[in-house]
């Protein structure tokens, strides 16, 4: 029997996550692309790197192209969403962690602190995977302040590109536009309470574009 829902899950695990990697790798080859990176040389030390949810799509690039040679794995949600953007990022040579602050999440930051001690660099969506948008959740300070990781910002933005009317208003740049590619200068929030640290972490990433909040 034809059952509607198991097809659309179907295809949101299976199919989707190909779209949108062919869609991503058009993107990025038909755009303009500039570069805006800190001096700090990250070839020998493992960082975390901070985006945005609904910034995500292009921060594989971004992040390929700062740190030619490193090896990147995300905190990604287990929801269907986060399978489907499991499977992206690993098309786009980005490994992942299961867990997010809702469920499974000290699983996940048990991993990504082994994970940093071997010199693998880890990103880490803040306010994903429910929001509220530009929120940060305790996850990327605790797993600082155990490691002694800096912090990166990264931040895409796209002259023309289109925006879901989501909670994250996730954006997909459109082709043939220019992209600009953000890093922001390396912070810790050692010697920070829980609530300091997330202010600091979140005015450090509106820093790189202009969000009203």
């Amino acid at each position: 029997m034809f059952n509607k829902k198991k097809v659309k899950q179907y295809i949101q695990v299976n199919i989707l996550p190909y779209i949108l990697y062919l869609l991503a790798r058009f993107i990025y080859l038909t755009n303009k692309k500039r570069y805006f990176y800190p001096k700090d040389d990250f070839s020998n030390e493992s960082f975390i790197l901070c985006c945005w949810h609904g910034n995500l799509l292009m921060q594989p690039f971004n992040y390929h192209k700062f740190k030619k040679n490193g090896s990147l794995k995300a905190i990604i949600s287990e929801h269907r969403d986060g399978i489907t953007i499991q499977k992206v990022m690993s098309l786009l040579n980005v490994g992942s962690f299961s867990g997010s602050s809702t469920k499974n999440g000290a699983r996940a930051l048990i991993g990504a602190i082994k994970a940093i001690k071997k010199g693998i660099d880890i990103a880490i969506t803040p306010d994903g995977p429910q929001g509220p948008i530009y929120s940060v959740a305790d996850g990327i300070v605790v797993l600082s302040q155990k490691t002694g990781a800096k912090i990166l910002p990264f931040q895409t933005v796209a002259s023309k590109y289109w925006q879901f009317n989501s909670w994250d208003k996730f954006t997909i740049p459109k082709p043939f536009g220019t992209i600009d590619f953000y890093v922001g200068n390396p912070f810790d929030v050692d010697d920070l309470s829980i609530d300091e640290a997330k202010q600091k972490i979140k005015n450090n990433m509106m820093l790189l574009g202009d969000r009203d909040v």
